[in-house]
């Protein structure tokens, strides 16, 4: 997708929550904007749903992204105030408006979800997107907000578990923050791929990733699994809660340690050293959004061996709070903003 400045634009009946300064969520404005028009090679999208997700608030104040990694985040995303990703969201479910001249795998009327990655533009009423991007045909079961809530957490647990871990069948895998968008998927398709599955959680979420297939469940609470005297062969840390140092007598001795926020040491130094070193390792890196992954994504759903979890929806009006729940760090899955056309 390729976002164009914007203004308001009286009249018009497009509503976006534009991404105005860093700070507040409050500084979030709903306003009016031209709808965009779809080049040659582009589908026009009417959004129906889409999500707030770690990525957006990542996006719109840093809010996950580790301290030292906040000032390469800036030159991305902007110094003082933001330049990029104006309108934010990166996952969306809608149908299919209208096509370019050139556009052949889809027709209007198609409903579609997708991934705009770093191009944003989903918390909107409408967008435009690439017919070769992340986009594929809805799965007939989902609806529209679970459409929109399968791509982020599933897309990064796949990037990390399959890509960079290489999980495959009799894996010891822990998942740290299992409750989480991230987590809820990464139990789900560690059990696909054959691993037995610990869930690293609070004990008031214990029941919900039981049901999506964990082996083992332990209250971060209540007990330390790095303290159990047990070796995993993959650790995934979805909410930033451990270290490789930490972690590392919890590895067997080619097991690997995959989090999802790293540090500048960790980027520069620490994954090239036990490269190089062999044995126990760390990985990492940006799950940059693949469609080769959303239809392994689209299969599965419609396989029933991976299914959204929502936490809570919000209509597009009250997306700030949206934010500000998210922010908070304790959301189950996933949370949802409905988006309503006249």
């Amino acid at each position: 997708m390729r976002l164009r400045r914007i203004a308001p634009h009286e009249g018009s009946d497009l509503k976006a929550a534009l991404n105005t300064a860093f700070g507040s969520a409050d500084l979030i404005q709903i306003t009016e904007v031209d709808k965009p028009v779809p080049g040659e090679d582009q589908v026009l999208i009417k959004i129906r749903a889409t999500t707030v997700s770690t990525g957006d608030c990542n996006m719109r104040n840093f809010t996950f992204v580790h301290k030292s990694m906040v000032p390469m985040a800036r030159l991305m995303f902007g110094i003082a105030k933001p330049w990029k990703a104006r309108i934010l969201g990166t996952q969306l479910a809608g149908e299919v408006e209208a096509v370019g001249s050139k556009v052949k795998r889809f027709k209007v009327g198609d409903r579609v979800f997708a991934s705009t990655g770093m191009a944003a533009g989903g918390h909107a009423q409408y967008a435009c997107m690439p017919q070769d991007g992340v986009i594929a045909i809805m799965p007939d079961k989902l609806s529209w907000g679970e459409a929109a809530a399968i791509p982020f957490g599933a897309d990064t647990a796949l990037f990390y578990l399959r890509d960079q871990g290489r999980i495959r069948a009799g894996h010891e895998l822990v998942v740290v923050g299992a409750s989480g968008s991230v987590g809820t998927a990464a139990v789900q398709l560690g059990k696909h791929f054959g691993a037995r599955v610990t869930a690293v959680c609070s004990g008031r979420n214990a029941a919900l990733v039981k049901s999506l297939g964990a082996d083992e469940v332990i209250d971060y609470t209540q007990q330390d699994f790095t303290a159990n005297g047990k070796t995993y062969d993959l650790i995934l840390d979805t909410v930033a809660a451990s270290s490789f140092a930490r972690c590392r007598d919890s590895l067997k001795p080619d097991g690997v340690f995959l989090p999802c926020s790293m540090s500048v040491t960790d980027m520069l130094f620490r994954i090239p050293w036990t490269s190089m070193m062999g044995g126990k390792k760390l990985k990492g890196g940006v799950a940059i959004d693949s469609a080769e992954r959303m239809t392994l994504i689209k299969e599965l759903v419609e396989a029933g061996k991976l299914r959204p979890v929502i936490d809570r929806s919000y209509p597009l009006e009250q997306i700030a709070e949206a934010f500000k729940y998210v922010e908070q760090g304790h959301k189950k899955g996933n949370v949802v903003v409905t988006v309503e056309h006249p």
